[in-house]
């Protein structure tokens, strides 16, 4: 037998086009980078990257993005075993625009239907996902069929052996939210986070982690104040709520107790867009490695700035070198 997956993520997987000019709108970009790209694909890099044994759940489409898209994991070190194709549909690509310090328009191309959504229940490697160390999750793995049903069966499957973290991920497109069916006002649209909210509670009765910014933790909980989203968080099952709060730093709420609230670790910002996947690989090394929650919450934030401070988001997740070189210069 071989040894289990430090961890194993299971959604979202495509190839960002991303602009190499900044401060330029789309339409008047000559030049793009080919990288990596998807949520859950973003945090097993980052986690390789520091020396994790990972793997990722997914699918492509059977073209040349499908191809790049196995090359480039083998080349960051993560397996792609679980990384199938389907012959419906392309493999996605996303782009987007760059206006630092804090704007990135993403533009999904993803119709009319991503094959990271045809992930099936029945071609799922129960064995792996039970006996990997971290098990990670994502909110749009819940958002079409047979997605939803694949995920909430691999956490059924999974049913709180070792870590397992849901990741809130909110996409509210995906959901029919702005700029799709609900209409239903603000950045996320009402009915679209009441489409949703019923399948993250299902989600979080099996998670042992939930992570994910305030707007990504109302949601699941319907409330914003930072606070008493991980409340309600640990109050629905899991015993570590994460809960990321932009300039405000990172809040981390464990169920014995344990509290710590982080700053933000300063830097100058190029493309905020990998941070958080970046965050998300370093919590999961804290947690493999058994940290306390202040030391785990400072090193994933330092992780998320070093990407923000770079271009890409998967070729820009750090080695463990470069995290602790940052911390000690700090």
């Amino acid at each position: 037998m071989t040894e289990p997956y430090d961890l194993i993520t299971m959604g979202r997987i495509g190839v960002d086009i991303y602009p190499l000019q900044t401060g330029v709108p789309l339409a008047q970009v000559e030049t793009f980078g080919k990288f990596l790209g998807g949520s859950a694909t973003n945090v097993a890099v980052a986690a390789a990257r520091l020396g994790r044994r990972s793997a990722v759940i997914s699918r492509t489409g059977t073209d040349p993005f499908g191809d790049y898209v196995h090359q480039a994991l083998r080349d960051f070190g993560v397996d792609d075993r679980w990384v199938t194709p389907v012959d419906a549909y392309p493999t996605p690509v996303t782009f987007c625009e760059i206006f630092p310090p804090d704007d990135f328009p993403l533009y999904f191309y993803r119709r009319p239907k991503a094959p990271d959504l045809v992930i099936r229940p029945e071609e799922l490697d129960r064995d792996a996902i039970v006996d990997t160390r971290i098990f990670w999750v994502t909110g749009t793995g819940l958002c079409e069929e047979p997605s939803r049903s694949a995920t909430l069966a691999a956490l059924e499957a999974r049913a709180k052996t070792g870590t397992t973290v849901f990741d809130l991920d909110w996409r509210p497109m995906f959901w029919g939210g702005e700029g799709g069916a609900s209409g239903d006002g603000g950045a996320s649209g009402a009915a679209a986070m009441a489409t949703a909210r019923p399948y993250y509670e299902a989600a979080l009765r099996h998670a042992t982690v939930a992570v994910g910014n305030v707007d990504e933790a109302e949601v699941a909980t319907g409330l914003r104040d930072p606070k008493a989203c991980a409340q309600a968080l640990l109050d629905m099952g899991v015993e570590l709520a994460v809960i990321k709060q932009g300039p405000k730093g990172v809040l981390a709420v464990h169920r014995d107790g344990r509290t710590a609230e982080v700053p933000p670790t300063p830097v100058e910002v190029v493309n905020g867009l990998g941070a958080g996947d970046s965050f998300g690989g370093s919590l999961c090394h804290g947690l493999l490695a058994g940290w306390d929650l202040e030391p785990m919450m400072r090193y994933a934030n330092a992780a998320g700035a070093i990407v923000a401070s770079r271009l890409a988001c998967s070729s820009a997740m750090p080695t463990a070198d470069e995290v602790d070189a940052f911390l000690a210069g700090r």
